[in-house]
């Protein structure tokens, strides 16, 4: 891992990254196997820090799609004591492995 860092926004979260770090995100809509970049950089971090205000100009993140799916299920359940209440529901969120093959800050 080299010293290289980054704060990125991508699909409404942030997250820190590091090159070569693999990491999953909401789903994209991007194919599996093309590159993807990221422009909205908020902190990119080596020997110094670069603070964006609110992005750092003229840095961008590059990663690459490997995969799409789901994580696994989870359960939702409701209850109201005494009331004979209760509900059950599952959901599975859809997500897309990246892999950070550049920062560029």
């Amino acid at each position: 891992m080299s010293d290289l860092s980054a704060v990125v926004q991508i699909a409404g979260k942030q997250v820190r990254v590091h090159e070569n770090d693999v990491i999953r995100v909401p789903l994209l809509a991007d194919e599996v196997g093309s590159s993807v970049e990221f422009d909205e950089v908020l902190l990119v971090s080596d020997t110094d820090i670069k603070v964006g205000t609110p992005t750092v100009k003229g840095a961008k993140v590059v990663a690459e799609v490997l995969e799409h799916g789901r994580e696994k299920k989870i359960r939702v359940f409701k209850m109201k004591r005494r009331k004979t209440y209760r509900r059950t529901q599952g959901h599975r969120q859809h997500f897309t492995q990246l892999r950070i093959t550049a920062i560029q800050a």
